[in-house]
């Protein structure tokens, strides 16, 4: 391709930092990074499908960045790059530019890419030589654009809540899922400002974070469109500074960074703190068969880890994240657009978070994980980052690092979810490791400096069953994904309590509901920060489908009639909610040590077995566990109080003996998740006085609380 400089604009140097389109009163800079370009344009549009209006030859580079300020222009301008350099992809180079290109740096694009006749490829499909061959049509009309973007907003005097770790209560959502079914009733479905419409929903069921599944650009992938599905989870993204074009109202170009920053606004105003899940492990575009789009085109082997044969060295990209690709997060400029991306989420967005996907693989270097890795170093000693909050997903394609991720880190603890799970519907064997799980997982984060906050325990997640599911079915059902499901765990640790998917059966849906209440009572009573998925609240189901990353429809989208239909376990859901925010030896930062430490002869935990006596940690058959806390240990308004715990995962009724309260104290049944709606959370000052009480008839598979009073 030949590109000539075209423009009446006037144009001058401009400055390599910062990197993008920053707009200022007198026009917009622009500065690209790529090492081994030899020639860099950039192309301005008046409509995101028209012809260029303008053709700019960027001749100025400084350290590998390519820049010049453009006079006289405005925020909403729409830009691309077409970069041009060698094309050897068995050495790693693919500059095609023929290929319109994204800038790594925007903060918003215009739209979906649609891979039209395969027009993104930047080989030629057709062709024998597969992803060797080189592509020469133009992409330039059919690629979403670039646009440049005002930062300025007006945030109403916004202070970010600074909830301390061990007071969150985190409530995983997905943006669109959330209110894009009808039955949400909201003026805006499916975006931004149709969430903030739920606000006063979140503030009633008690939660202070919403974490967000991918807010940032995302690419669905060509095979899933050719079935006719997208990517709704949106793991796969292709633009770190750009929300989601189609969270957006369209009421404008770039709409969708405002309405964004409009949501976190209102949120805060809530109390309630914006943690998002960001995918720096991998890029939309995939390996080499997927499309150039940005990073590809840009600067090939400075973007992506590759290998190959000698013949072949960098044809070919390491695939740590199972996506066909694995940034390249130990080169300094990747470092700096991670970092850059990520101070850009708390300053100009203000988010108070992330979670980072397979965020193990942020830490390799050489082939292997290292917990120094330079990234990591990079976020602890940065002063805007190593202050929010930095939750890690700690794995990937073969490699699980829980409670190895550096000390600012808190971690999703898939040991907690698992051992939870096969102890709640009555597997052997799990009171050791459940003994763990319960007080905040000291065996994995007490010996590195971290506090039992850094576990993130949860029992559901966007990835798997629904609580409801994990309750129904006993195996996956797939089939909508259209990969004859084959797609998704196959070991779910679940139980569908005696028949297959939904039933009448008035004894099963009992089991089911009380199961349910068991399962919400472990999480929010047990030592460390709880995530609940978005709907289990009220036992939303997705059928049985439990890897639903490509359903952007019913299957996935919160379904808000399941309130009205099981308005008991959401009622439940709401109490235990203000119960652990009451008691705030639930929301303990400190380990559970076995010891008094405020000199009432108490030790702060205390196990029990049935009859009660000390706990047999080693009984391979034992499905009960009972446990007394010292509320006096975390100062509240309360003052002193005990609370007796009894968690019955057996398919047999237990009486078990109840520990004398200490100071003439008179235990009160607080909760017996056996009992029907609404005595089975009993509110305060309604709990039932148990006088002289010496042993409780616990039913099968249910769960009781005491108090003292």
């Amino acid at each position: 391709m030949i590109l000539q400089h075209k423009t009446t604009k006037k144009i001058s140097d401009g400055k390599c930092y910062p990197l993008g389109a920053t707009y200022t009163n007198s026009g917009v800079n622009f500065a690209l990074y790529s090492k081994n370009a030899e020639k860099v344009f950039l192309l301005l549009f008046d409509r995101p499908d028209g012809n260029p209006t303008d053709i700019i030859e960027i001749k100025n580079r400084t350290k590998y960045i390519w820049h010049v300020f453009v006079h006289n222009l405005w925020p909403g301008q729409l830009y691309g790059y077409k970069v041009f350099g060698d094309y050897n992809p068995k050495y790693g180079f693919r500059f095609n530019p023929n290929k319109l290109l994204l800038d790594p740096y925007a903060k918003a694009i215009t739209g979906k890419f649609e891979n039209i006749d395969n027009i993104l490829f930047g080989y030629d499909p057709k062709s024998k030589l597969g992803d060797l061959s080189f592509d020469t049509r133009d992409s330039s009309k059919v690629v979403p654009k670039s646009i440049v973007i005002d930062d300025s907003f007006n945030w109403q005097g916004d202070v970010p809540p600074d909830i301390p770790f061990e007071k969150l209560i985190i409530y995983e959502v997905h943006l669109k899922g959330f209110t894009a079914h009808k039955s949400s009733c909201v003026k805006n479905p499916g975006i931004f400002l149709g969430f903030i419409e739920k606000i006063p929903y979140l503030k009633e069921i008690g939660i202070n974070a919403v974490e967000f599944l991918p807010v940032q650009e995302f690419y669905h992938e060509d095979f899933l469109v050719q079935k006719g599905l997208k990517n709704y989870w949106g793991y796969n993204t292709i633009g770190f500074f750009a929300p989601e074009s189609s969270y957006g109202s369209q009421s404008y170009m770039g709409c969708q960074v405002n309405e964004f920053r409009m949501l976190v606004r209102e949120l805060h105003k809530a109390g309630i703190e914006v943690i998002i899940d960001v995918v720096y492990n991998h890029t939309g575009e995939g390996d080499e068969l997927g499309p150039t789009i940005c990073f590809r085109g840009i600067d090939n082997t400075t973007y992506y880890c590759l290998k190959g044969n000698p013949e072949e060295p960098k044809r070919f990209y390491e695939n740590y994240s199972g996506c066909g690709n694995s940034i390249h997060i130990k080169d300094p400029a990747v470092i700096r657009l991670v970092m850059d991306s990520l101070r850009y989420w708390v300053e100009k967005m203000h988010v108070d978070g992330f979670r980072f996907d397979l965020a193990s693989i942020l830490g390799v270097e050489e082939g292997s994980y290292q917990k120094t890795s330079s990234f990591f170093d990079a976020i602890s000693q940065d002063p805007i980052l190593n202050r929010v909050k930095l939750i890690a997903e700690p794995w990937h394609i073969g490699d699980y690092q829980i409670g190895n991720f550096p000390v600012d880190w808190s971690e999703w603890n898939g040991k907690f979810r698992d051992t939870i799970r096969k102890f709640g519907k009555g597997d052997p064997g799990q009171i050791k490791d459940l003994g763990w799980r319960l007080t905040g997982s000291a065996d994995l984060y007490k010996n590195d400096g971290r506090s039992a906050y850094n576990s993130i325990n949860y029992v559901t997640c966007h990835d798997g069953f629904t609580l409801y599911d994990l309750l129904s079915y006993n195996y996956k059902h797939n089939e909508a994904n259209l990969q004859n499901n084959l797609d998704g765990a196959n070991e779910n640790y679940s139980w569908n309590c005696g028949y297959e998917g939904d039933t009448d059966n008035p004894d099963i849906i009992y089991l089911r509901k009380k199961l349910a209440k068991n399962f919400l009572l472990y999480l929010l009573f047990s030592s460390g920060t709880p995530m609940i998925l978005a709907g289990d609240e009220f036992l939303r189901t997705q059928k049985g489908n439990n890897n639903a990353y490509c359903q952007d429809n019913e299957i996935s989208w919160v379904n808000w009639d399941f309130i009205k239909k099981n308005n008991d376990i959401f009622v439940f859901f709401k109490k235990l909610i203000n119960f652990t925010k009451k008691h705030t030896i639930l929301q303990r930062k400190r380990f559970f040590l076995g010891l008094d430490t405020d000199g009432d002869l108490v030790p702060d935990i205390e196990w029990f077995g049935v009859d009660g006596g000390k706990l047999n940690w080693d009984d391979f058959e034992n499905r009960t566990i009972c446990y007394q806390l010292d509320g006096s240990e975390e100062k509240s308004e309360l003052g002193e109080y005990l609370l007796f715990i009894i968690l019955n995962a057996d398919y047999r009724d237990k009486d078990v003996t109840i520990p004398y309260p200490k100071n003439n104290m008179v235990w009160h049944r607080v909760i017996d998740t056996s009992l029907p709606y609404p005595n089975d959370f009993l509110t305060d000052g309604n709990e039932i006085r148990l006088e002289n009480l010496k042993t409780y008839h616990v039913k099968a598979r249910s769960s009781v609380v005491f108090i003292t009073k």
